[in-house]
């Protein structure tokens, strides 16, 4: 994995410019740049790898043969089944694919969010935000299915149910790069997705997936304590850019 930029060495004061008038001179303020959005091999190589592993299996999953496609999307299906037999299996197949294809506004939203979370955390970091609001949001949602279907409330066909994609890990790290964020920022954010998550689940569209998503969001305002922590420890570190 390409080594991410770090801060460079403050350029030396000449011997002529006397050290008075050094001290006095005001830092210069960082300059927006807007390419910084999004993310570079060397600025964020975890988000811009995965981001280009996902652009392939989008387009499998646009031009391929649908019968393929399904038994694929099947085969990284985090259903009950599954859950019990290959969870290590499942779970990571199912953040390969992106449900609704590469035009769905998580893409938009892992692109965006993963890139500044890596950028504030490191890579290795990132990976385990993501990671674990796409586990835990993930159990959270299909465990009571299993018991459900368990007590006779649910068919046996809910064992089979096709989840996958990777919205829970998108909720989970927009829910702990607002912890991050300066509170002027941190809150409309917050408050604005997590309304939509509302919104999404009073319509009952899907409402295993909305509760996964106001989950997962629950999750990553839950590792605020952790990002903070990681963040103070990784602002001196070279590997880590500033974000």
């Amino acid at each position: 994995m390409p080594q991410q930029r770090g801060p460079r060495p403050a350029p030396a004061v000449p011997a002529s410019v006397p050290a008075a008038e050094n001290a006095t001179e005001a830092p210069k303020a960082r300059a927006f740049r807007p390419w910084r959005l999004l993310p570079t091999p060397t600025g964020a190589p975890f988000t811009f790898a995965y981001a280009a592993v996902l652009t392939v299996t989008s387009l499998i999953a646009t031009y391929a043969d649908p019968a393929l496609v399904h038994a694929l999307h099947q085969g990284s299906s985090t259903d009950v089944a599954h859950l019990l037999h290959t969870p290590v299996v499942v779970l990571f197949a199912s953040a390969l694919w992106i449900a609704g294809g590469i035009w769905a506004p998580y893409t938009l939203c892992l692109l965006l969010v993963l890139n500044a979370l890596e950028r504030r955390l490191g890579g290795v970091r990132a990976a385990v935000v993501f990671l674990v609001g796409h586990v835990l949001a993930t159990l959270a949602t299909e465990v009571p299915v299993g018991l459900a279907v368990l007590v006779g409330r649910l068919p046996d066909s809910s064992l089979h149910r096709l989840d996958y994609g990777v919205s829970f890990g998108v909720a989970t790290s927009i829910g702990a790069l607002t912890g991050l964020l300066r509170p002027w920022l941190r809150w409309p954010v917050l408050a604005l997705f997590g309304a939509l998550l509302i919104q999404d689940l009073l319509h009952l569209t899907d409402p295993l997936a909305n509760w996964g998503h106001l989950i997962a969001l629950v999750i990553g305002v839950g590792l605020w304590p952790v990002v903070r922590r990681w963040r103070a420890a990784g602002v001196a570190s070279p590997s880590v850019s500033a974000a």
